[in-house]
Parts: C-alpha cells; sequence; structure tokens
C-alpha cells in the first residue's frame, strides 16, 4: 500500500517539478527570444572585450539529447585561463549544464556536452562563454528535437 501512495505522490509532483524547471510559457516574456545565430550553417561570432569570438556546435545539425563536441576559437589575445561555456534556455534557470574547455590549439578550445530536451518543446537555447578575468558572450541559437 505504501509503495502505490509513493507511486501516485510521484506521478502527481513530477510534472510540478518539470513545469519549474522548463515551463511551457515565456515565463512573463512578451516576446519569444531573439535567435541569434544559426548554428547549422557554421559557427557563431561575437566579441570580448575587442577579442572575436566564434562557438562551433558539431555534428550539424546540432541535436538535443546527443553528444555535441563545442569549439571556441579566438581571434587576437589568447586567454590566460581556459574559458568555459554555460548552456540554458533564454529566461530560465535550467541548473548548471557546463561544457568545461580544454586547449586544443593556439587558440582554439573544445570541449563535450549534450544540450537537453525541454519537455515543452522549446527549442531555442543560449551557450554562455565566458572567459574568466575578461568577460562574457552569449549566443542564441535553436536545436532540433
Amino acid at each position: 500500500m505504501k509503495s502505490n501512495v509513493k507511486v501516485r505522490l510521484f506521478a502527481a509532483v513530477f510534472p510540478l517539478i518539470l513545469l519549474t524547471v522548463c515551463p511551457t510559457s515565456s515565463s512573463g516574456q512578451s516576446e519569444p527570444p531573439r535567435v541569434e545565430c544559426d548554428v547549422h550553417a557554421g559557427p557563431c561570432r561575437a566579441h570580448i572585450s575587442g577579442t572575436k569570438v566564434s562557438l562551433d556546435i558539431e555534428p550539424k545539425p546540432v541535436k538535443a539529447m546527443h553528444d555535441l563536441a563545442f569549439t571556441v576559437t579566438f581571434a587576437g589575445e589568447k586567454p590566460v585561463v581556459a574559458p568555459y561555456i554555460d548552456l540554458g534556455m533564454p529566461g530560465m534557470n535550467m541548473g548548471r549544464n557546463r561544457v568545461i574547455l580544454k586547449p586544443a590549439g593556439e587558440l582554439v578550445y573544445r570541449g563535450e556536452g549534450v544540450i537537453v530536451r525541454c519537455p515543452s518543446g522549446r527549442r531555442t537555447w543560449k551557450a554562455n562563454v565566458t572567459v574568466p578575468d575578461v568577460g562574457s558572450v552569449e549566443f542564441v541559437f535553436d536545436v532540433i528535437y
């Protein structure tokens, strides 16, 4: 009998947890987040403190729930400390999903990670590339489910 109560309690609470982590609405935003780059077509580019930064994700097309390779390339000054990437959804706290990058060349860093699937079906994600003691830049893109 106790087991049946636990199962019913879990079945009632689990959907609420999912909606808290990955709600179906835009949590008060009047417009959907703007996709700023097409990771399926090639690297996305931006600047951190005057240094050009590009982010590439492979394999393409970029799909949720698959092992992905993240490559960050710099044009300009080499970071003193290795950068890292925090993955999430715009306007939502998805919990920590960090990609640790390791040197893969003079100005190239690589790491592996997974973009999870949101039960709501939302496909817009962000990758926040941070260079400690320098700054960060955010790339917003869509993934395929």
